[in-house]
């Protein structure tokens, strides 16, 4: 099981390992705050151990096709985290990601969702979809800046810890 693209800059997207687990869990752990702003998962405690079994997890789905799960890297460290859900039967597919506050503003998660928008449209997907809490901003814009049009608004789908926020959805025909 293989995948990785070059970002350029010595910035590059490798699929997520059981090797990533120690590196990724820490940088979960530097980021949690920030991340429990706009994601369920992040409201759970976390650990090394459901980081592997998460890993695991992506790794099964991607042997199957449905899910290609990497890791942004400068060098060999990770920093961030990027993923396409394919639903072949529908041809879409939706991209999620998410980086350490320390990387922000370089453009590093738009070319990480471009290379992965590339290798969609090179396994047949014909839209590519995000969705994402329509109050964070930077997500809107990464959408924004790679030609994504926002197509709606899905009312408090997004459940966070007690509230539940409105999520703005963006698609791209590939």
């Amino acid at each position: 099981m293989r995948f990785t693209a070059d970002l350029g800059d010595g910035y590059s997207l490798a699929l997520r390992t059981s090797a990533t687990v120690p590196a990724m869990h820490r940088l979960t752990e530097k980021n949690i705050d920030r991340l429990r702003q706009w994601e369920p998962w992040a409201q759970d405690k976390q650990s090394e151990s459901g980081q592997a079994a998460f890993t695991q997890v992506q790794l099964d789905q991607f042997a199957r096709g449905a899910v290609v799960p990497t890791v942004i890297l400068r060098g060999d460290e990770p920093i961030g985290s990027a993923s396409l859900t394919l639903d072949d039967y529908l041809g879409n597919a939706e991209l999620g990601y998410w980086i350490d506050r320390d990387e922000e503003g370089r453009g590093i998660v738009s070319r990480a969702c471009a290379a992965l928008i590339e290798h969609a449209a090179e396994l047949g997907t014909r839209r590519v979809e995000i969705r994402t809490a329509e109050l964070n901003q930077r997500s809107c814009r990464v959408a924004e800046r790679l030609g994504f049009a926002r197509e709606g608004l899905l009312r408090q789908a997004l459940p966070i810890g007690e509230s539940r926020l409105d999520v703005a959805l963006y698609g791209l025909l590939v």
